[in-house]
């Protein structure tokens, strides 16, 4: 089976793993979580429902009782499981990948996830080497209905209603957003692609490639809409384009959330290593402590909880909330930023305006290289830097990031796809290019 990976289970359904493989991890589940309850819930691709079966049949075959939340978004299962107290749960989806791909995210306690370095790799042994025992007493399915709670916790904890006054166009990808999205939003926004499809008929559910931005691009600037939200197939993960129709760097978001959420110096804030050195110096003059870290869900939960910050976010689209058991949801971050957006035109600030008191640099945005020789290649952008000037900060986790007087780059490993990436920032655009184009040519050799 294929479909292990750093932060999830994720493949081609029937090519990486099928249904056989399923039915054991279901069974094999209730083991590594040590617990005899389940929640289970899934999307709405083709494949979901022959996955879901297969998934209750194996965990309820070892003895354990599965609570079936059917339909949901992956925000919808991190929500009902930390309200239940569960101490494992499992969202069937491939998030932003195509419609033949499927796959499986896994939370543990306090919805932590649990990833490759601290579960997944037990679960991959057990499936592959370790024989079933099926218990003589089956679990039951216990039918769980959340959608309702779930909403009544947006409303209550984030929806605000000058939201209404925005000019809004919204994108579903034809993905869970189209869920929920009217029972928040209302009838009022432009919508593109808004019912779920497991076919994703119209564009793949990825928002971070450009091709899958320009049907939104194309709608604000056709309605002159304030912003535009874009979501990802599964619903935890948003990004946005402002009112001239241009994408907004979801790095930059974890700053403007700042007028959100800190309302108090002290905060701590966490952001990934690729994030925009804009970031920390806008958060400054609230007051916040701006923690970096590694990227993936399976690294930004624990982090968040243990330094206890406000929330996080990542260049992906990915933002975390304290309130949110720590977690991510792409529905809690676009009712969050249509406030922010809210309170800002009321001051005559539009959206683009905001942005740009945010950014003070030019950005390369992630490159991708196809590189065997990755930390080899690494080590040499590494070298070759160095020598030249000393860094004012270093970071040595996923890959290395380098922050110079003015500029800095974040070179790193994928943990998902064959590529070294690599993202570089500068105060001057000719700066920008020369640095570009140096890492290119030191690279030239490692492909």
């Amino acid at each position: 089976m294929k479909g292990f990976k750093a932060y999830d289970i994720r493949g081609i359904y029937n090519e990486d793993f099928d249904r056989e493989d399923v039915f054991r991890i279901g069974h094999f589940l209730p083991r590594l979580m040590d617990t005899n309850r389940i929640l289970v819930g899934h999307d709405h691709r083709i494949s979901s429902q022959e996955i879901r079966e297969a998934l209750i049949r194996g965990i309820t075959s070892a003895g354990a009782d599965v609570y079936d939340m059917g339909l949901a978004t992956t925000p919808m299962v991190y929500f009902a499981s930390g309200r239940m107290d569960f101490e494992a749960s499992v969202q069937i989806t491939a998030s932003h990948n195509p419609g033949e791909y499927n796959g499986f995210k896994v939370s543990g306690k306090d919805v932590m996830p649990v990833g490759y370095a601290n579960g997944l790799d037990r679960l991959e042994q057990m499936v592959h080497e370790a024989p079933l025992q099926e218990d003589t007493r089956p679990g039951k399915v216990v039918p769980v209905d959340y959608k309702g709670k779930y909403l009544d916790f947006l409303k209550n904890r984030y929806y605000h209603p000058d939201v209404e006054g925005l000019n809004l166009a919204v994108d579903c990808s034809n993905g869970m957003a189209g869920y929920l999205i009217r029972d928040l939003l209302g009838e009022k926004p432009h919508y593109l692609y808004e019912e779920p499809d497991g076919r994703f008929p119209h564009h793949d559910p990825n928002p971070l490639k450009k091709e899958n931005q320009k049907p939104l691009m194309e709608q604000v600037l056709k309605h002159q809409c304030d912003a535009g939200i874009l979501f990802d197939g599964d619903a935890d993960r948003v990004v946005f384009v402002d009112e001239k129709g241009r994408f907004v760097s979801p790095d930059l978001i974890i700053a403007l959330m700042g007028h959100y959420f800190l309302t108090r110096p002290g905060e701590r804030v966490l952001q990934d290593i690729r994030s925009s050195r804009s970031v920390k110096e806008y958060l400054k003059d609230f007051g916040a402590q701006v923690h970096t870290w590694k990227v993936g869900r399976a690294f930004a939960c624990p982090r968040l909880r243990e330094i206890d910050a406000i929330y996080g976010g990542e260049f992906a689209g990915h933002y975390y909330f304290r309130d949110f058991y720590y977690s991510d949801s792409a529905m809690v971050a676009a009712l969050v930023v249509t406030d922010v957006l809210a309170e800002l035109r009321k001051k005559g600030i539009t959206f683009s305006r905001a942005v740009d008191q945010i950014s003070n640099y030019y950005s390369s945005g992630e490159m991708n290289y196809t590189i065997e020789r990755k930390q080899e290649a690494i080590d040499a952008v590494v070298d070759y830097f160095t020598r030249q000037e000393e860094p004012r900060e270093a970071f040595d986790f996923d890959g290395k990031r380098l922050d110079f007087d003015d500029w800095w780059i974040n070179i790193r490993p994928s943990n998902t796809e064959p590529y070294l990436r690599v993202i570089i920032e500068a105060r001057r655009e000719q700066l920008l290019k020369e640095k570009v184009d140096e890492v290119g040519r030191l690279l030239e050799q490692y492909q």
